[in-house]
This record gives C-alpha cells, structure tokens and sequence, in this order.
C-alpha cells in the first residue's frame, strides 16, 4: 500500500509575493538580453588619470669655477648640477613643456656685482625617457626667463635631465673674490 505524503500548503502573504516579483522585474530590467544565437553588448569606459609636470634641481652647486683673474675680461664656467623634468600628466599626442631659467647678479661684499645679462646657460647633453623631440637653448643672457630646455612632439609621461655649464662673463677690471648668484628653474 502506497502512503502519500501532504504537505502543507504554504501561503505567501501579499507583500512578499509583490516583493519576489518586482525583484524579478528589476533584475531584468536594464541589462543586455540576447536570445539563443544572438550576442548582447555592453558598453565601458575607464579612466587613466594624469599626475603632473615638475621640475627639479641641485640646492646648492657650490663654487662651480675659478678662473685668474686676467687684464682683460674673463668667463668663468662650471656645471651647476642636475636638472630633471618629469611629466607625468600622460599628455598627448603633440603636447610639450619649456623648462626656463632666470639668474640674480652674482655678488660679492667687498666689489661691484656682476649682472644677469652676463650669465650665460648651455644645458649639454640631455637623458631622456620617453617619447619627445627635446632641443637646448642654451642663452647668452638671464635677465629674463630664459626657455633653456624645450619637449615637443611628447606621447605619454617623459622625464628629461641635464647638467648645465654657467658661463658668468667678468668685465675688464674685475675685483678678485667668491662672487654668490642663484639660478631659479621653472616649467610649464
């Protein structure tokens, strides 16, 4: 003899059932249906965010030349120390930057100074990282800002650095003694 077994009948209250079914709704509401043998796309977006462009550059270069001094005028020339622009703004295609260079007059306390527009610049040699078209500038005269270093042409993050030669032309005459200036760098 076969028993059946009863189960007892479950109701659902209202609210419930209203609940199970909008849930049903909202999932298929929106997203991409495709029938068997079909395809359903969705589309997405990313974001790589750029940091920044900087500059930097030896604190202190120290006594960077010595040179007799002569009967005529003299030039006195020595590396400054490293100068490094990092470009991490993932730029594009075409973009570039201009690093620049001013001079104070280089003193002394017990002589006349030299001035700016006696300051000459040549960036050298340039190490890179990346892709860009770099050119030196090099200036005779940092009264002004002075572009010394110039990227063109950049796809993505760069870094380019250089160790400048200062060239302070002393006129005729010039009093004997440790003469101080200050190069301020900049980029944009």
């Amino acid at each position: 003899m076969r028993r059946l077994l009863h189960l007892p009948r479950i109701r659902w209250p209202a609210t419930a059932a209203a609940t199970l079914v909008a849930c049903l709704g909202v999932l298929g509401a929106g997203g991409a249906t495709a029938e068997a043998g079909e395809t359903a796309t969705t589309g997405a977006s990313v974001t790589l965010q750029g940091g920044g462009l900087s500059i930097s550059a030896s604190a202190d270069a120290g006594n960077i030349g010595t040179q007799s001094n002569g009967i005529g005028a003299v030039t006195v020339s020595g590396q400054l120390g490293s100068v490094q622009v990092t470009d991490s703004r993932g730029a594009p295609a075409g973009s570039g930057w201009t690093a620049t260079a001013i001079s104070t007059a280089f003193t002394q306390t017990a002589g006349p100074s030299v001035g700016a527009g006696a300051v000459g610049y040549t960036a050298g040699p340039i190490s890179t990282v990346g892709t860009a078209t770099y050119t030196a500038n090099d200036p005779s005269d940092l009264t002004g800002v002075s572009a010394v270093v110039t990227a063109t042409a950049i796809t993505g993050d760069n870094t380019a650095s250089w160790n400048p030669t200062i060239h302070v032309a002393f006129p005729a005459g010039g009093v004997a003694g440790v003469y101080l200036g200050t190069i301020t760098h900049s980029v944009s």
